[in-house]
C-alpha cells in the first residue's frame, strides 16, 4: 500500500449506537439505523470533531455510518463519501444473532475470534485478516489524495476499526486483542511519524476517545 504525504492524521470514528448495539445483537453488515440516543451522539460528537477542520471524510456506506458521518459533514460543512470496503465484517450466519447465542451456539469459534486468531471466518463470512486489509486500503487510498499534512475521518464500525488500525500498524494477527474495540461514536487517531528504510510508520495517538457520558452497545459487531 502507498502512504499519502508525510504529516498526515488518520481519524477512526465509530458510527452511533443503534438498537442492535443496545441490546447486543451482532450486526455485521446488516443495514441498521441508528437509534435516537445513536442520533444525539452523532451530533454532540460531529460538534467537536469539526475543530478538525477534515480535509476529507469518507464513511461507509451502512445507514448507520453514513448518517454519522452526515452529521459532521453538516457541522464541518466538508461532505461525505463513501466506501464499501470500510464495512463492518460480513459476519454470515451470526449476524442478527445475541452475542450469548453465538458463544453458546458456536463455541469453538466464537472462542477462537474473540482471541483474535486471524483463520477464524465470523459466521462463515470474513476473518479478522481480511477486514483488515480492504479498511486499510481504504484508507491509504482516500489519504493519498489528502494535502500534505491533511486530516482524514474514516466513518466505520468497532470491529472493522480494531482491523484497520492493527493492519496499518503491521502487529502480528496473534496480537491484535491488545487493541480494544471503539465504543459508539468514540475516535481513535493515527499519525504519521518520520519514514524509514522499511517505509513509513504509523503511530496510535489516541485510541477509543470520545465524550464518555454518551452510552454505549458491544465494542464491534
Amino acid at each position: 500500500m502507498g502512504s499519502g504525504p508525510y504529516g498526515q492524521t488518520r481519524h477512526f470514528w465509530r458510527h452511533g449506537r443503534t438498537e442492535w448495539n443496545r441490546v447486543g445483537r451482532f450486526q455485521g453488515q446488516q443495514d441498521i439505523d441508528l437509534d435516537p440516543s445513536g442520533v444525539h451522539q452523532a451530533v454532540e460528537a460531529a460538534a467537536v470533531l469539526r475543530h478538525l477542520h477534515p480535509d476529507a471524510i469518507v464513511s461507509s456506506d451502512l445507514s448507520r455510518a453514513l448518517a454519522t458521518g452526515r452529521a459532521l459533514a453538516e457541522a464541518s460543512g466538508q461532505p461525505v463519501t463513501t466506501d464499501p470496503r470500510l464495512r463492518e465484517t460480513f459476519a454470515g450466519n451470526w449476524e442478527g444473532l445475541f452475542f450469548a447465542d453465538i458463544a453458546a451456539r458456536f463455541p469453538r469459534e466464537q472462542a477462537g475470534w474473540a482471541a483474535g486468531n486471524g483463520d477464524v471466518r465470523a459466521g462463515g463470512g470474513e476473518s479478522r485478516v481480511d477486514v483488515g486489509r480492504r479498511v486499510a486500503q481504504a484508507v491509504t487510498e482516500a489519504a493519498d489524495a489528502l494535502p500534505p499534512g491533511g486530516t482524514l475521518v474514516a466513518v466505520s464500525h468497532g470491529g472493522a476499526i480494531r482491523a484497520g488500525i492493527c493492519a496499518l500498524l503491521g502487529l502480528p494477527t496473534e496480537s491484535w486483542t491488545v487493541i480494544s474495540g471503539v465504543s459508539n461514536t468514540h475516535w481513535s487517531v493515527l499519525e504519521e511519524r518520520d519514514a524509514t528504510a522499511g517505509g513509513v510508520r504509523w503511530n496510535l495517538a489516541q485510541h477509543n476517545v470520545g465524550l464518555d457520558a454518551m452510552p454505549s452497545g458491544p465494542l464491534e459487531g
